[in-house]
């Protein structure tokens, strides 16, 4: 009795030891399973990240940025509105969890290329104050890791924006009643505000065909339209030493065409963007339209004193 006792107790103890070795060589073959499904998400997004040339990295870490101004006529509640754009782009580093610039080196940082556009016109009496910021990585191995946008006139004021984590975070403020206080999650897809920035690192890897995106934060405020990816049908040409991005939204009535230098450093030379505007049958596509003025490298950020109210100038603002 002793005996078949011992071989039974034997059979469980060899039974444990194999099932636990089979579960160690499954946890190390499978390191995969102890990846949170957020992490998994992110890196499946991600592709390999493109080499930046020598003359990539003397001209965006020089330590200035790139300032372009512009010649804007805004289309606004069916008709053309004069005004002015200006276009600030500067690589800094970020913070991948908090999503904004980093105060301090760290090798966890992701270097992007930021930026900041602006538009000032005005409305009859009034005045409008737009700005979109969209952050960029340099590598190209990933959509933009945010965009921000506001507008300000005398009605009030609202504001997107756009996270990406395990999918496009969104969260957008309004004075409308029927758009107030909006928080909710889209699948990744194409943002219409990274190709800005794509064109200044990567244009070649620009999408091209019928694709599905995201139209900018600015239209789709504006205009009021439901913020989700839509059908959109891209194209590239080159025209003597400048060359063109198109966008057309069918569902939209809605074309954008980006204009630039086919040579580094790939300066946005201007810009149309058609769409139907105005008001009830009265309501008509019009073209916006921006004329580029002059671009300057500058550490802006270093020249806020009245002595250097000469630059605006310059720049034609």
């Amino acid at each position: 009795m002793f005996k078949k006792w011992l071989r039974f107790e034997t059979a469980v103890l060899l039974a444990a030891v194999l099932f636990s070795l089979l579960n160690s060589c499954k946890d190390q073959t499978n390191d995969t399973d102890n990846v949170p499904s957020s992490e998994k998400a992110v890196n499946k997004n991600k592709s390999q990240k493109v080499q930046l040339s020598d003359e990539f990295k003397s001209y965006w870490y020089a330590g200035d940025a790139e300032i372009s101004s512009y010649k804007l006529e805004q289309a606004r509640y069916g008709e053309l509105r004069d005004g002015n754009a200006v276009l600030i782009y500067v690589t800094e580093p970020f913070l991948p969890e908090l999503q904004v610039k980093a105060d301090e080196s760290d090798p966890s940082n992701i270097p992007v290329l930021k930026l900041n556009a602006t538009k000032n016109y005005i409305t009859g009496i009034y005045p409008y104050s737009i700005m979109t910021s969209s952050f960029y990585p340099v590598y190209d191995n990933e959509h933009a890791l945010k965009v921000s946008f506001s507008s300000q006139e005398w009605c009030g004021h609202v504001y997107a924006q756009v996270n990406n984590r395990s999918d496009f975070e969104i969260m957008s403020h309004s004075y409308f009643g029927s758009e107030a206080d909006q928080e909710f999650h889209l699948e990744k897809t194409v943002l219409e505000n990274e190709i800005w920035n794509k064109i200044r690192v990567n244009h070649k890897n620009l999408p091209v065909g019928e694709i599905s995106m995201i139209p900018s934060l600015e239209y789709i405020r504006l205009s009021h339209k439901e913020l989700k990816a839509y059908k959109a049908i891209t194209s590239f040409s080159e025209k003597d030493d400048i060359s063109i991005y198109s966008i057309v939204y069918p569902e939209l009535q809605r074309t954008l065409k980006i204009s630039f230098m086919n040579s580094f450093p790939y300066t946005i030379e201007g810009w149309t963007d058609s769409f139907k505007g105005g008001f009830g049958q009265a309501a008509k596509i019009l073209t916006s339209t921006a004329t580029k003025i002059k671009t300057i490298k500058s550490p802006y950020w270093q020249q806020n004193s009245n002595k250097d109210l000469y630059l605006r100038d310059s720049l034609g603002l």
